[in-house]
């Protein structure tokens, strides 16, 4: 079960030539597949293409009408060797996955691949993701590209460059015998747009053709001498192929304008925040015409330096917007002008910043300096600065302002000071669990384990599991890579009077834990303990099945346990916890791991559902039970003011964004009392983890009943007769104490 399904959505791959195709970049790019006659497909999910995995699965029926077989894999690595398909056959591939995360994983097999070269057309889609919102660290696929010379293309951010860009890349891909990366950043997966599509096509040569005739060419195997000899073909045949069919197609882009002195280069997928930049500036229209000439490179490498002089030629200064860091493509630019003798000043991180996302925003600043400097009679809302503060008091026109006006206002910053006010008043949100996530108790557990037993160095995994490192809990000192948890810990394996925890979830056992992780761990006799979060899903990358999903999935094989795979490889001391909720029962397993005397890896599998996914699985089903008039039952729950000491050990331990605090109501209790909001989903975390503190009395819960039957009726009658009974007769006796008081 995915976070999102596209079974409606992807019916419009069907769509034949001539028909225009109306839906989001990420399903744009399926289309594209498989009009150019794509034989098989795999990748590894998350984000920003975590939904071209979803769109595949929902079009797997589609695909196999064509014949495209796809998988989905259980790592990058896995996802990359599959391209070997296209090594020795002319059957065209593709493979997708995060970013350089995904890329750093698949490097090896990358690597062999380009070397070797392919004889079908080889694409890897991948999703580039800057800025605050990025969960990985910044760093940028162009590395790879440049390192394995394999090309990649950037290509504009609408629906028609999107899929015409994976056409490109096969066919570049075949004319070079080099694999191409197609780069996505978030913004392009997600846009929405429309282009007319062209018929599917079924593959030239079949996977099972290929099979039934197998082809051996020993010079594409990357084994001495072979590997010697293809880094001499990259550069004598492949580089100057790919760089002939980059220009004789037209894979790169020149837009003209009507100032001749100056320009702009930029990548492709930053062409509409540079085209909005420049509208803010007044110097591009509502339609994207620019007055200044743009040099779009849908391919960022290779770089085509006959395209970059021709484009540089008679021009004073150019700007360059390269998003990330290192500035490769700044540096190849620099190059190719002070070779060939050109006197055009290049700016790029100069007037822009040298890392992070290249917003609008941050873009429309850089080429204002950029222009204040060499240009600034292009800029009309200059001779206004004076009177800034004078045109914004100015009334407002009954039409929209001018765009000196709106120049000028677009000028104005937020202060330092004002940030600093602000962060006084507005509390932190560092990111966190979702309501009623199974995760939260685990470490509601360790941190209870610990205030025991004292402090423990814990090395932490990538997966919503990571959310520990913030508050409330503040556990984990490292985080090395997916499945890599228990790795972290390796070197701690020395005797200790305090043992090492590491943390893994099942999608990174899956991905590298197992091996790397949990087999490490029993060859090397690791006496730590490693705690295995079982959600049933790969929750972090959008809800997808794996091997040890509990779902019964028709196209993989599900229901595979954790526990089985870890005694599998050599793990003799297990516990498998099935419900984590149960705070008590995960700390004391945890306590019993950190001092058994029984030395060797301690494994904990912490197993219960992914509440988002649980939430998508049950709630159309409690919906339609309702509907239909069927009695359901609904949990919620609650907390007593008058019992709440205001401890809050609920928040400290748990941190659930559906507690709250709120006034007791009292005069005599000064501090608020925890309080339990609507979106609480009913999973008890609340109760249990202050219990387990605490003892507290204070949480109950509540049973709402959809459609009663006569006895739910009639004991609802009764309860409310008792209470109200007692209620009436406790109001009396206060009225008693009172009026004798008052005699007194």
């Amino acid at each position: 079960m995915a976070e999102r399904s596209f079974k409606k959505e992807v019916q419009q791959l069907r769509i034949g030539a001539g028909q225009e195709f109306r839906g989001e970049g990420i399903l744009a790019v399926t289309k594209g597949l498989l009009q150019s006659g794509v034989g098989y497909v795999a990748g590894y999910q998350g984000s920003p293409i975590s939904h071209l995995m979803d769109v595949l699965a929902d079009a797997q029926d589609i695909m196999e009408e064509l014949g495209v077989h796809f998988e989905a894999s259980a790592s990058e690595a896995t996802a990359a060797a599959t391209l070997a398909a296209s090594v020795m056959y002319p059957i065209r591939g593709a493979v997708t996955w995060k970013s350089t995360v995904g890329t750093n994983v698949a490097s090896d097999a990358l690597a062999n691949l380009a070397s070797g070269g392919v004889t079908g057309g080889a694409l890897i889609v991948v999703g580039e993701d800057y800025g605050e919102g990025s969960s990985i660290m910044q760093e940028r696929t162009h590395a790879f590209a440049m390192k394995s010379q394999i090309w990649l293309l950037d290509p504009r951010p609408n629906l028609e460059s999107m899929v015409k860009a994976v056409e490109d890349g096969f066919q570049l891909s075949e004319a070079s015998n080099t694999p191409v990366i197609l780069q996505l950043r978030i913004r392009s997966c997600h846009v929405h747009g429309r282009f007319i599509a062209k018929d599917n096509q079924r593959p030239a040569i079949s996977l099972a053709q290929a099979l039934e005739q197998p082809v051996r060419d020993v010079n594409r195997i990357v084994l001495p001498p072979a590997s010697f000899l293809h880094e001499h073909e990259k550069v004598r045949d492949r580089w100057p192929a790919a760089v002939d069919f980059i220009k004789q197609n037209r894979l790169n882009e020149r837009f003209e304008g009507d100032v001749e002195e100056f320009g702009l280069i930029l990548q492709g997928g930053l062409y509409n925040g540079v085209i909005r930049a420049l509208q803010l500036l007044g110097l591009a229209d509502s339609f994207g015409n620019s007055r200044l000439p743009l040099y779009v490179m849908n391919v960022t490498y290779p770089v085509v330096d006959d395209e970059v002089l021709a484009f540089c030629t008679g021009k004073k200064a150019v700007l360059l917007f390269e998003e990330g860091q290192p500035d490769y493509i700044e540096q190849n630019l620099h190059a190719i002008l002070r070779k060939a003798g050109s006197a055009t000043r290049l700016a790029g991180k100069n007037p822009l910043p040298l890392a992070g996302e290249y917003t609008t925003a941050v873009m429309r600043d850089g080429l204002q300096a950029f222009l204040e400097e060499h240009a600034p009679q292009l800029l009309p809302g200059l001779e206004f600065r004076a009177a800034g503060e004078a045109a914004r008091q100015a009334p407002a026109s009954a039409g929209s302002r001018p765009l000196q006006e709106q120049v000028v206002s677009f000028q104005r910053k937020v202060s330092p000071s004002v940030i600093d006010a602000l962060g006084k008043v507005v509390p932190p949100r560092p990111a966190g669990f979702c309501t009623g996530c199974p995760e939260r108790p685990v470490f509601s557990a360790l941190t209870l384990a610990q205030e025991k037993l004292g402090q423990h160095h814990i090395a932490c995994d990538i997966g919503c599991h990571l959310f520990s490192i913030l508050p409330p809990f503040n556990l984990g000192a490292t985080t090395m890579g997916y499945g890599l948890g228990a790795s972290s810990a390796a070197a701690f394996n020395v005797p200790a009077a305090k043992r090492p925890i590491s943390i893994m979830g099942d999608g990174g056992f899956w991905h590298n834990g197992l091996a790397s992780g949990l087999g490490n761990a029993v060859f090397n006799k690791h006496d730590g303990v490693i705690i295995i979060v079982d959600n049933f899903y790969s929750a972090a990358t959008g809800g997808q099945d794996i091997l040890s999903s509990r779902a019964v999935n028709k196209n993989r094989s599900t229901n595979n346990p954790i526990e089985r795979a870890v005694r599998g490889v050599g793990v003799k001391w297990v516990r498998t916890l099935d419900r984590t909720y149960d705070v008590a029962r995960v700390q004391a397993a945890i306590e019993e791991a950190l001092t058994t005397p029984e030395k060797g890896p301690k494994v904990i599998i912490a197993q219960s559902e992914c509440m988002l996914n649980k939430q998508r699985r049950i709630k159309p089903l409690f919906k339609q039970a309702v509907k239909s008039g069927q009695r359901v039952v609904k949990q919620r729950f609650g907390v007593d003011p008058d019992v709440c000491t205001g401890d809050h050990a609920c928040i400290r331990l748990s941190g659930c964004p559906s507690l709250s605090v709120k006034d007791s109501g009292d005069p005599l209790k000064e501090d608020p009392v925890a309080h339990v909001d609507n979106s609480c989903v009913g999973c008890g975390n609340c109760g249990e983890v202050s219990h387990a503190a605490v003892l507290c009395p204070s949480f109950y819960r509540a049973d709402i009943v959809h459609n009663p039957n006569r006895w739910d009726k009639w004991t609802a009658g009764m309860r409310q007769r008792l209470i109200g009974f007692l209620q009436a007769r406790r109001a009396a006796q206060l009225q008693r104490q009172a009026l004798q008081e008052a005699s007194q």
